[in-house]
């Protein structure tokens, strides 16, 4: 098909030039004496990402769940019990490994819709008087519903009853899109991945270890090899790594990280907010549809899930989406399967890009039945951000401002 796919899943992203060209490097020798430049530019580069000048950068030749790997295996022993809440797909499979890991995980199931139930922590956390609850574990966006949720309220309730347990918090689909800071609310080990806020290729897990959970992994007994973080640290104090890294990744987020520091943190999330405006105004006030967040406080302003009408099958949407109109949205996962489709808007993207995939998903939509006005959604989208300029309205202002 001629042009460009037009690609609107919540991960991988678009790749800007820019990165592409500095990925399309000859291969060198990754233990030559100029190599431990590149590694420690980025490593100290990220660690503004994380908002932290005390935590450790680990990347890792995998994806987010690699790192979701490293967490546990690195920080806990044998039988350790983890405190999760489930709210989405993402959520559930990192639960699944932790129970596949030999953990025991206290479940805090919640609708798909919400984010993670603070008082519930709460009082799984004020029960827990022997301090067995080694990890607490939050998604901070939970990709499969559109969902995002409160860390820093997560870590007041651990620290209002003065629980000693570390906090893992995934922000796979919310670092560099969506605030994130890791010193300031108590986050002991972070796990991210390339393809998503970082503006690369899938294939690096990205993850910032606090100085509690590196000592603690000192002594821990789960088993664990690849995905060792004294391995990492060691070979990385150095500059170098335990085992080959992708060299042209490595370029890659170097100059990711650069174009995220000539925008700024703070715009980057100011025009995510902005953009995620303009979708969630076509759904509500072009289409007069749903999303699958039940509530504006738990809107994420990286991906909309949105909810399909009775009798409409959400990959139907999908799939005319994608064969006639070379646009990829992303699908229902699990128990929203069918239900609902995803327009992911995070990393290297701008209002009229986001236009095409709301036009593409608005024909895709009236062409499987979907009784909508053509044209609706993209005005809706048009008005709000002809009428409106990133950074004008705080986060929480923006999400309450649409919803009403």
């Amino acid at each position: 098909m001629a042009g460009r796919n037009f690609l609107f899943v919540p991960g991988p992203t678009n790749v800007p030039d820019r990165v592409l060209r500095a990925m399309a490097v000859p291969m060198e020798d990754h233990r030559s004496p100029i190599f431990p430049e590149l590694t420690r530019a980025c490593l100290t580069g990220l660690k503004p990402v994380f908002k932290t000048t005390t935590g450790t950068p680990i990347l890792f030749p995998s994806s987010g769940t690699g790192c979701w790997e490293a967490a546990l295996t690195n920080c806990l022993n044998p039988g350790d019990k983890v405190l999760a809440a489930r709210f989405g797909q993402f959520s559930h499979l990192w639960v699944d490994m932790c129970q596949r890991l030999g953990f025991e995980v206290e479940i805090l199931d919640t609708p798909w819709g919400e984010g993670a139930p603070v008082e519930r922590y709460l009082a799984s956390l004020a029960a827990d008087k022997q301090h067995r609850i080694k990890a607490v574990l939050v998604c901070q966006n939970e990709t499969a519903t559109g969902v995002t949720s409160d860390v820093a309220a997560v870590r007041r309730a651990m620290d209002s009853v003065k629980h000693p347990a570390l906090l893992f918090v995934d922000s796979v689909s919310a670092l560099v899109s969506i605030d994130f800071r890791m010193d300031e609310w108590g986050v002991d080990v972070c796990v991210s991945g390339s393809q998503k806020g970082l503006m690369l290729p899938a294939g690096m897990g990205v993850t910032c270890v606090s100085q509690k959970a590196l000592e603690i992994s000192k002594t821990a007994k789960a088993p664990r090899c690849y995905f060792d973080y004294a391995d990492m640290v060691n070979a990385n104090a150095s500059g170098y790594f335990p085992y080959t890294p992708s060299v042209p990744m490595l370029y890659g987020l170097k100059e990711s990280l650069a174009i995220i520091a000539e925008e700024g943190l703070e715009n980057i999330f100011a025009r995510h907010t902005h953009l995620a405006r303009g979708v969630r105004a076509a759904v509500f006030e072009g289409w007069h549809l749903k999303l699958c967040a039940t509530e504006p406080k738990w809107y994420s302003d990286t991906v909309s899930a949105i909810m399909v009408p009775d009798g409409i099958n959400g990959a139907d949407v999908i799939a005319r989406a994608f064969k006639r109109y070379n646009l990829a949205l992303g699908a229902g996962l699990a128990r929203v399967a069918g239900k609902l489709f995803r327009i992911g808007h995070l990393g290297d993207l701008n209002e009229l890009m986001l236009l095409g995939a709301i036009a593409g998903a608005e024909m895709a939509m009236l062409d499987v039945g979907v009784k909508i006005e053509p044209g609706s959604g993209v005005a809706a989208a048009q008005k709000l951000w002809r009428n409106n300029a990133p950074g004008v309205s705080k986060a929480a202002g923006a999400k309450a401002s649409i919803a009403a």
